[in-house]
């Protein structure tokens, strides 16, 4: 966010690192759950710019719909890494205590506020629930998509393969797709950073809190949920350290998502035994057919770090 901030404006990244990481502490700490959620639905539509800057890149269309539609397959480290981490950015872990958090701020919000009230649901509530999830993953993966899309008819057509910044990729998009297909691939990251730093922070923060029995939410006041709000101010100050320590932004991205990749499996069999077992989950226990789409995902990103592994030199 601050290397497009510097590019758009002049002024040096490093006095835009605090400026972002203020920001969204204060976002954090002070506003009320319900306002974060409002502000991050609206800012959801800063990422249509990469969706422009796709058709604004002019790549070759039909290329685009063959490598769409036909798998490529290669037998390396670098592609099953990549594999795993497109697997892993896509089903992350922290997805998971992120949306489960978000459904319990949900019902907070309406007044359920022990959990006796919030235990469970109608067929609309689930209905609601369902409909969030399915739009909410399609839009991500249609932004992912285009992004991938932007990246390949551009940077990767011209040999720019190995990016080490956010800097130097937006910079090297400019003379290859014009001045708006740059400033806007540079506002589209702000806003997914502006997304992704407190869900990151908030994940982690109320993961930590409920294996440690802490009291946290967002919808509380510092002061009533310590331990919760010191998980994420510990986030941010770790951020800034990294970026100030100088280390590759674009690497430790790339690497968490690997991570990502690896970890989720063993989550997703936890998630998927849970929610097929009848004693836990009464009438509301998955059908066989969405319990056999979580095995195959299971098998499929399990293989996937498998073959890095063995790939891998």
């Amino acid at each position: 966010m601050a290397e497009a901030t510097q590019m758009m404006t002049g002024v040096k990244k490093l006095f835009w690192v605090p400026v972002y990481a203020g920001l969204m502490a204060s976002l954090l700490f002070w506003a009320s759950y319900y306002m974060i959620a409002r502000i991050f639905k609206w800012l959801t539509l800063v990422l249509l710019a990469y969706v422009f800057d796709a058709f604004l890149a002019k790549g070759d269309w039909m290329a685009v719909l063959r490598s769409t539609v036909v798998p490529h397959l290669e037998w390396s480290g670098e592609y099953w890494a990549t594999l795993v981490a497109l697997l892993g950015t896509t089903l992350s872990p922290f997805l998971f205590f992120w949306q489960a958090s978000l459904e319990v701020e949900e019902e907070r919000k309406i007044g359920r506020l022990s959990l006796e009230e919030r235990e469970g649901a109608t067929d609309a509530e689930l209905r609601k629930c369902r409909i969030d999830v399915v739009t909410g993953m399609f839009v991500s993966n249609l932004i992912m998509y285009f992004i991938i899309l932007t990246a390949a008819a551009t940077l990767h057509v011209h040999g720019h393969t190995n990016i080490k910044s956010a800097e130097e990729a937006a910079g090297a998009l400019r003379p290859l797709a014009g001045k708006g297909a740059y400033l806007l691939f540079s506002l589209g990251m702000i806003g997914a950073g502006m997304l992704s730093v407190p869900v990151l922070a908030g994940s982690s923060a109320y993961a930590i809190a409920e294996a440690a029995a802490w009291r946290g939410s967002l919808a509380e006041r510092p002061s009533m949920a310590r331990e919760f709000y010191a998980v994420i101010g510990l986030g941010l100050l770790v951020g800034l350290a990294l970026d100030y320590g100088g280390f590759n932004a674009i690497s430790m991205l790339f690497w968490s998502a690997v991570l990502n990749g690896v970890l989720a499996p063993p989550l997703i069999a936890i998630l998927v035994l849970l929610t097929s077992n009848r004693r836990i989950m009464g009438a509301r226990r998955n059908p066989p057919w969405l319990a056999a789409l979580g095995w195959i995902t299971v098998v499929v990103m399990s293989l996937a770090s498998i073959a890095m592994f063995a790939t891998w030199k």
